[in-house]
């Protein structure tokens, strides 16, 4: 039997029935990725694995770091086959991490190749990828449509122009693209470029952001354009959501400040933040969006290799930052005002997950099933372990019947295994408490709650002008 198989992952018999007969062919809304547009919109085709596979894959970047190969394997100048070949060499060593499952599941779904990638072997799967990739068949579209996309959400900058997704909204062909709205660099006030990105969003919205209140001008005149382009999400990348409020006055003078270039102290840029984060998030609720935080990244530590290679190329971690209480006074703040939008929390130090699990709970007030999200198992959670203890966290504090699953968060069109991946982590945990006896043996309704974890959730809870959706 090869390393992949039908019931991978699948160790007992209400696992096999509940993927194989309620889970498997759903569709695949990924509701939040960092695929880049462009490649939708002109069906790019690859001419290697390599270019597909291995270019912007942080995760395996960091694997060939810690064993030892020179970046120019990674980032570097070596050919693409050199390239692959590398990466051959270090699977066999990725045992027991994430990336050993991954890489053979994309293999065996994409290329139909169910062999343990070596370096032995690595010429010659190289080759047989490659001559596949050749087909109309392996275009940029064509791999969404094989894994059944149904959904993709990128993520785009107030700034951008949004044409790729103009293009792809007048091809219905493709599967359904619309973009998440992530203005960060208009909130990170303490960043170098702060008043660069000011000076561009202004010219962008053709005005001069000289005060507190047209930077929101501007920013709601950004959120009113993504709009009218389909988009119906936010999402924010933040060590923490602060919650400092302050006066108008207060923030104008702080705003004033920094425009002069002065340095602004903790607090004043705790209140800033606070400031421009409710405004966006009243905007948000008025508009009907969902918005996304996430939260807990300890990013760019490497200072030398970030100046060589740049952000998100690998060099971010873990960090441990005081979530709960501000977070609860934010979401509390706007709720009292009646402007919470529905909402999606990514937690990435697993010591948060109870006080994520129990927070959500806090503000679930009637109105929409299940409003306040956690979501998924994120960037180094998304793997058994994180999953699973995020599953049973949800389980045993909230409802997991209400939960809106998994999406890749990913910037690889060879990543949607990971649904996969998933689905069928999911089922085995339900049919291990079904053979235990702590769920009935009722496959139908078992088969509903995953069917709707797997997609129904998502699909009622995004509000996509689509009609793609079944």
């Amino acid at each position: 039997m090869p390393f992949i198989h039908d019931d991978f992952l699948l160790d007992n018999a209400p696992a096999k029935r509940l993927y194989h007969d309620y889970a498997k062919e759903l569709p695949i809304i990924d509701y939040h990725c960092h695929l880049p547009p462009e490649d939708i919109a002109t069906d790019r085709q690859f001419e290697t694995i390599t270019q597909l596979w291995l270019s912007g894959d942080h995760y395996k970047w960091r694997a060939m770091r810690t064993l030892g190969v020179s970046e120019n394997y990674i980032t570097g100048n070596a050919s693409d086959q050199d390239k692959f070949l590398k990466w051959a060499s270090c699977v066999p060593f990725t045992v027991r991490n994430p990336l050993y499952h991954w890489t053979h599941l994309e293999l065996a779904r994409y290329f139909g190749c169910f062999e343990l990638l070596t370096e032995k072997n690595a010429v010659k799967i190289y080759e047989q990828c490659n001559e596949r990739l050749q087909s109309s068949e392996y275009s940029v579209c064509n791999l969404l449509r094989q894994k059944n996309v149904s959904v993709v959400c990128t993520t785009e900058d107030p700034l951008d122009d949004l044409k790729h997704h103009q293009k792809l909204t007048k091809n219905k062909s493709t599967p359904f693209v619309s973009t998440a709205f992530r203005p960060d660099k208009a909130i990170l006030i303490e960043q170098d470029n702060f008043n660069g990105y000011l000076d561009a969003l202004g010219a962008a919205c053709d005005t001069d952001i000289q005060d507190f209140e047209t930077l929101c001008n501007c920013l709601e005149q950004r959120i009113k354009y993504f709009h009218s382009h389909g988009c119906r999400l936010s999402d924010h990348g933040l060590t923490f959501v602060p919650y400092t409020p302050a006066s108008d006055k207060s923030l104008q003078e702080i705003f004033y400040k920094r425009r002069k270039k002065a340095v602004l102290s903790e607090t004043e840029i705790r209140k800033f933040k606070t400031g421009i984060l409710l405004f966006l998030s009243r905007s948000y609720h008025k508009h009907g969006w969902v918005q996304q935080f996430h939260l807990g990244a300890m990013r760019n530590n490497n200072q030398r290799m970030l100046e060589l290679l740049g952000p998100d190329t690998g060099w971010d971690s873990i960090g441990s930052y005081p979530i709960a209480l501000s977070l609860s006074k934010f979401l509390n703040h706007l709720d009292r005002e009646n402007q919470l939008a529905k909402t999606i929390l990514y937690n990435l130090n697993p010591a948060d997950n109870a006080m994520m699990a129990t927070l959500i709970g806090n503000f679930n007030d009637g109105s929409i099933r299940g409003k306040i999200q956690w979501g998924s198992g994120w960037w180094f959670l998304d793997q058994l372990d994180g999953m699973t203890e995020q599953i049973n966290t949800l389980s045993n504090m909230g409802l997991l019947s209400c939960f809106v699953g998994m999406l890749t968060d990913s910037r690889s069109f060879l990543s949607y295994p990971r649904h996969e991946y998933f689905r069928r982590l999911l089922c085995n945990l339900f049919g291990a408490d079904i053979e235990k006896g702590k769920l009935p043996n009722d496959p139908k309704w078992m088969g509903r709650i995953i069917a709707d974890i797997c997609y129904h959730n998502a699909k009622n809870y995004f509000d996509f002008d689509t009609d793609t959706l079944i």
